[in-house]
């Protein structure tokens, strides 16, 4: 992307336009008017660059912005920061949602209705929730947010309002591939139900980086038993490389075997002194009462 202002060329894609500032060419949709000069597309990118929003990049990724009007943006930007979003917070949130300036105020009030009023989500929480997830200002309550929210509390997640990040995900596109995922590689719908009851953010895993690389892991080289993923599914939070294999391994240099939550959750400092203390000591057999729960030695 080339910038002009004066006599330099900004490159945004492939329509061209001269506004008397400087030649613009855009990447445009086909049914989208390249503006005119007399649209005020001048004055939008003033205004966007005056509250620190970096134009230029902005319509490269969200060319929508070109027939958005300057009115409704404006209007969008104030109830928005009216909300007690500091500027830095806004600009933050336009970088990793941009649809959120051609989003109408009329469809964002209904979301902080709905968080609240139906997420249950603390008057004082709201702001911390769109901050973690922006996009959900841009999602429609009646055809996302809510059959979202139905679909996570049919299977049991009853306290939505600690995983509100989820409510702006596809049940169809993101949450069913990876139920029929887990149903797929051998347990029941019951079973892998209760996974993401029990872990929620699983939902949020890729099936092919993260869920089929642990999974081969765990039963090929690991050699557990499937019971204890639906017991423990946060096993698919750990990193592969960086926690999961370097702690099987050592345990398998000293024949021991741990529950999965003390062998991933533990503290590095601890669990080396906890293989510190198995040196002269007898091993934990996975077939002893003791290689469970029980003794206070074995938690986490």
């Amino acid at each position: 992307m080339l910038i002009c202002v004066k006599n330099v060329l900004l490159v945004l894609g492939d329509v061209e336009k001269d506004f008397g500032f400087g030649v613009i060419k855009w990447r445009c949709p086909k049914q989208t008017i390249p503006p005119n000069s007399d649209t005020g597309f001048q004055k939008k990118l003033l205004y966007l660059e005056s509250i620190g929003i970096d134009s230029f990049s902005l319509i490269e990724n969200h060319p929508m912005l070109i027939t958005t009007s300057l009115t409704d943006i404006k209007s969008t930007v104030e109830y928005i920061t009216s909300m007690d979003f500091t500027a830095t917070e806004f600009r933050r949130m336009v970088g990793m949602c941009p649809e959120i300036l051609t989003t109408n105020v009329s469809d964002i009030i209904p979301v902080f209705t709905f968080l609240h009023d139906e997420v249950h989500v603390h008057c004082s929480d709201i702001k911390r929730v769109i901050n973690r997830r922006p996009r959900l200002l841009v999602c429609s309550v009646s055809k996302r947010l809510r059959p979202t929210l139905y679909f996570l509390q049919s299977i049991g997640i009853e306290e939505v309002n600690k995983h509100t990040d989820l409510l702006s995900c596809s049940v169809e596109e993101k949450f069913m591939p990876r139920v029929d995922y887990f149903e797929n590689i051998g347990f029941s719908r019951r079973d892998a139900t209760l996974m993401f009851r029990r872990f929620p953010q699983l939902f949020c895993y890729s099936i092919k980086n993260n869920l089929e690389p642990k999974y081969s892991y765990f039963v090929v080289e690991m050699g557990r038993d499937l019971k204890e993923l639906i017991e423990f599914p946060q096993y698919f939070s750990f990193s592969l490389e960086n926690r999961i294999k370097p702690r099987h391994k050592k345990c398998v240099e000293m024949g021991l075997c741990f529950p999965l939550p003390v062998l991933l959750k533990t503290k590095e400092v601890k669990f080396q002194s906890r293989l510190e203390v198995f040196v002269n000591s007898s091993t934990p057999l996975k077939t002893s009462p003791l290689w469970c729960a029980g003794s206070d030695f074995y938690q986490v």
